[in-house]
């Protein structure tokens, strides 16, 4: 399969009072086009500079970011991207919120257009009703949902989930998991997500991807072997908990309180 996004020998440092800080340092990952990618790690070892990098929100101080064999320079439209904050316009209704990366990125829709993909996209993930609702009168897991719902608006072929459902409760969080593999199946994108959760690295990816300390390298590529929609039973069966349980080894070895040579 070919790769829709290749990052190759990315270095990337940020200027402190300090002086320089590398966060970075030669780092590898591919990424197959329809694949789903997890990034885990320590904290601040540089996982949402990943994400800004595949973007194009930024440039790598040495290396190479490719997006379907294009080397990226700037910002492109082609990809969409939730946060953990959903960031959500309060002066706007949830289907103008839905809306509004139409509005800012070329579209060969017409309005009448532009405004039925968006009514889709919130009755695919279960929110159809709440269309000229405010983000205020809707719960955290029903903003998270809308969010989710401009980022794929504009159809990109990538989509970027920087921890998107980090500040949610367990069961809103397992509940979007799932809605995660129903919009897939009817939405086809490339996803690379950014997780501190491995539970949700290995239900939402077909790949988990682990990064060392800062500065970060690819320490370690994690194949999880399932494709397609899943349920959440799977997080329970001894597959699972051997596909944990090797994740979390590596995170302590990325931490540094486990050493290499003990891994699993």
């Amino acid at each position: 399969m070919q790769n829709l996004i290749d990052i190759k020998g990315v270095r990337h440092a940020y200027d402190t009072a300090s002086g320089k800080l590398p966060v970075l340092d030669g780092l590898d990952v591919s990424v197959p086009e329809g694949g789903f990618v997890a990034v885990v790690g320590p904290s601040g070892c540089g996982k949402s500079t990943l994400t800004k990098l595949i973007a194009g929100l930024m440039k790598p101080d040495a290396g190479e970011v490719w997006l379907h064999g294009e080397k990226v320079k700037s910002p492109r439209a082609t990809v969409g991207m939730a946060f953990q904050n959903p960031v959500l316009l309060e002066w706007r209704s949830i289907l103008k919120n839905v809306m509004l990366p139409l509005e800012i990125v070329p579209t060969k829709l017409s309005k009448r257009e532009q405004e039925e993909r968006a009514r889709y996209l919130l009755a695919l993930v279960g929110l159809e009703g709440f269309e000229d609702k405010r983000p205020s009168e809707l719960s955290g897991g029903m903003r998270q949902r809308a969010s989710l719902c401009r980022a794929l608006v504009h159809q990109p072929e990538v989509l970027i989930l920087d921890e998107p459902f980090g500040a949610l409760d367990a069961f809103t969080r397992e509940d979007l998991w799932q809605i995660m593999h129903q919009v897939k199946e009817k939405e086809p994108f490339t996803g690379v997500l950014i997780t501190h959760d491995l539970r949700e690295s290995i239900f939402l990816a077909d790949r988990v991807v682990v990064l060392s300390g800062r500065p970060a390298r690819t320490q370690y590529v994690l194949d999880v072997g399932l494709s397609g929609p899943r349920d959440i039973e799977h997080l329970y069966t001894p597959e699972a908990a051997d596909m944990l349980h090797i994740l979390r080894h590596q995170i302590e070895i990325a931490q540094g309180r486990a050493a290499p040579e003990d891994a699993a």
